[in-house]
């Protein structure tokens, strides 16, 4: 990967970032904080993905970016995005924000493809994120939304899927809109 395909995946990265922070509801960051990531063309490993390492979190009630975009950041997202791309090559990025039914609802009603997997569902000696992800795509078609409810010790969470990072914050910021509408 050349250094200027690497600036331009950050620079992708950076300004989803702060769309994102201007627009997320706090409602829809989990307890260990929001994270993007974004692949290089045909991403096999983690050094092939840009992720905002450190994650856009809550502080004192208000969205705060406390990290940066870097390659080879070892987190869920990243490999939830390796394990898309097996299914979809065009689907570089994704992002993690807080499960709701309400979430999912609006999804729905955009006309969103959601899907979901059950954690305790999960077979012995798998990481969750690759099965759970692995689940819910198919050949050439990977869903636009993946939830799953948690468990007693897990976080509900959903990924939201996408071409680029843009993509991905723009859905996630028209379901938050269609929720603060209630239309």
């Amino acid at each position: 990967m050349s250094e200027i395909e690497k600036k331009l995946i950050i620079d992708k990265l950076e300004n989803a970032v702060s769309k994102l922070t201007e627009h997320i509801p706090v409602s829809f960051i989990p307890d260990a904080g929001t994270n993007l990531a974004y692949a290089t063309y045909h991403a096999r490993m983690l050094s092939d993905l840009a992720v905002t390492d450190g994650g856009i979190i809550v502080l004192n009630g208000s969205v705060f970016y406390k990290g940066s975009v870097k390659f080879g950041v070892q987190s869920n997202i990243s490999k939830t995005v390796l394990t898309a791309m097996k299914f979809d090559q065009d689907i570089r990025s994704a992002g993690i924000i807080h499960f709701s039914d309400d979430i999912i609802q609006k999804a729905d009603e955009l006309l969103l493809e959601v899907r979901s997997f059950n954690r305790e569902k999960e077979p012995a000696g798998i990481s969750t994120i690759d099965w759970g992800t692995a689940f819910c795509c198919e050949e050439d078609n990977v869903p636009d939304l993946i939830y799953d409810r948690g468990t007693n010790i897990k976080e509900p969470l959903i990924r939201i899927f996408g071409e680029d990072p843009m993509t991905v914050v723009n859905n996630i910021i028209m379901i938050a809109e269609r929720i603060n509408n209630k239309n």
